[in-house]
């Protein structure tokens, strides 16, 4: 293989997680918008299809393999392949949560009402705009982006407070509203975690593109 083709091997690598990027981050907005409406038609859209995303994570898994193998990278092309790898990873992972967003607000019938859509938006941009950082080889974006991971994670244990003092304090103890507040307050529990980790993702990105382009394994470890 030439060096103009071996280039455009890994050009195309990167465009193929940035397609993936693209879906993962839809899937995850339509989840967010789920969680409001409760909308059954389009929670089953994104639920049915998660298998086209991990798909799409086994086929780029096999061509960073090969590259590896076949290819033989070294030095900056190798950190390339290798972030990439981890980074597939990442993504899959925001669609399951995606998937996990789009049950719950399915079986809530929409209305969660916990300030999901702020957190939700902060964390998909986080998102987005590591995938970006990644694309443009760009280390001082990958580090302002994971500075935020603290502001997301504090805004999300107020609202796990939030819900869990409304909880406590809530009229809702009469019999017949006990199972019904309790299975409420779960899913809102289990939301704001999920919406976290969308957050924990971004900063992996951006850790394995500071990695990728500084060689600098800080956001790692």
């Amino acid at each position: 293989m030439t060096r103009e083709s071996y280039e455009a091997e890994l050009e195309l690598l990167r465009e193929d997680i940035t397609d993936m990027a693209e879906l993962a981050l839809d899937r995850y907005e339509t989840g967010l918008e789920i969680l409001e409406t409760g909308d059954e038609q389009r929670a089953r859209q994104v639920i049915e299809g998660d298998h086209e995303l991990n798909q799409q994570y086994l086929d780029i898994e096999s061509d960073c393999i090969e590259l590896l193998a076949l290819q033989q990278p070294v030095a900056s092309d190798l950190r390339f392949v290798a972030s990439s790898f981890k980074i597939v990873t990442d993504i899959e992972r925001v669609g399951d949560l995606a998937t996990n967003l789009a049950r719950y607000g399915r079986e809530a019938g929409g209305g969660l009402d916990i300030h999901a859509t702020q957190i939700g938006e902060t964390a998909g941009e986080m998102f987005e705009a590591a995938m970006v950082a990644y694309v443009d080889d760009d280390a001082e974006a990958a580090r302002a982006i994971a500075a935020r991971d603290d502001t997301l994670d504090e805004r999300c244990r107020e609202t796990t407070e939030a819900v869990i003092r409304d909880l406590m304090t809530t009229r809702a103890w009469e019999p017949d509203g006990v199972g019904q507040r309790l299975q409420s307050a779960s899913r809102e529990l289990l939301t704001v975690r999920d919406i976290e980790r969308v957050g924990d993702h971004a900063v992996n990105i951006c850790a394995r593109t500071l990695y990728m382009v500084e060689y600098d394994d800080d956001l790692i470890y």
